[in-house]
């Protein structure tokens, strides 16, 4: 998830996890993976705050959406956007290598969270598909793919987070600004004839983007026919499709 403010303190403990692995998935997005000291299981959509502390002992933490489904593992993937503003994205970017050590807290969140057996619809805009991927890749792992359907916009291609994996019969790519060559659909925002015609009934939604394109898919769920409390959302900065 792009950098956003941490939230209340979570009643788990703080805890080291070391960097195993960092991977470019875009010119300004990566992944860190950690390794925790303390495994937790997560739910697919949880997040974790890391905090980093400078030795005149000031600190700056941000919370950061779980890309990695949830599988008992104490590795963790993180996808993060260097934000130029931003304190916590641009030390791990430009500072933090494999075998750094973080500190870390978490899993937080119950509400924007997949059980992994009920259908789905995921819709993320840009740096939002982090953690709707988890609930993608839980469902994969799990051979649940029926249960969920992934619509992504992002502006180009190489804005497109786990390019070489998100494609699939569960996923829909919506470019607004470039689309790939070759590509059947003209670059554009989301319209409502992006989203999925699956049964509307008993379908759980999941929006997660910057607050401009969060507002506007849940326009275009509510005109499609998904309750109002059948939308889950979760909204943060101002970078993300437009």
């Amino acid at each position: 998830m792009t950098e956003t403010s941490a939230e209340s303190p979570a009643p788990t403990p703080w805890q080291f996890a070391t960097v195993v692995s960092i991977t470019d998935e875009t010119s300004h997005a990566k992944t860190f993976r950690l390794r925790l000291d303390r495994p937790a299981t997560h739910l697919a959509g949880q997040h974790y705050v890391i905090r980093l502390t400078a030795p005149d002992g000031y600190t700056a933490s941000r919370s950061y959406s779980v890309a990695s489904a949830p599988e008992g593992s104490p590795e963790l993937d993180f996808t993060v956007e260097r934000l130029d503003d931003g304190e916590v994205s641009t030390f791990l970017h430009d500072v933090v290598q494999p075998g750094d050590e973080l500190e870390v807290r978490g899993p937080i969140g119950r509400w924007f969270v997949w059980n992994g057996t009920s259908p789905a619809l995921l819709v993320g805009g840009g740096s939002g598909v982090v953690p709707l991927a988890a609930m993608l890749r839980l469902a994969r792992r799990t051979g649940r793919s029926d249960l969920v359907r992934l619509v992504v916009s992002v502006r180009s291609p190489e804005d497109l987070y786990y390019g070489a994996e998100l494609p699939g019969p569960e996923t829909t790519v919506v470019y607004t600004r470039r689309g790939p060559h070759g590509g059947t659909r003209p670059p554009g925002r989301l319209t409502a004839a992006d989203l999925p015609l699956a049964p509307r009934r008993a379908v759980t939604a999941y929006v997660c983007g910057s607050a401009g394109f969060a507002n506007h898919a849940t326009d275009l769920l509510l005109d499609a026919g998904i309750a109002a409390t059948a939308i889950r959302i979760e909204r943060f900065g101002p970078t993300g499709p437009t």
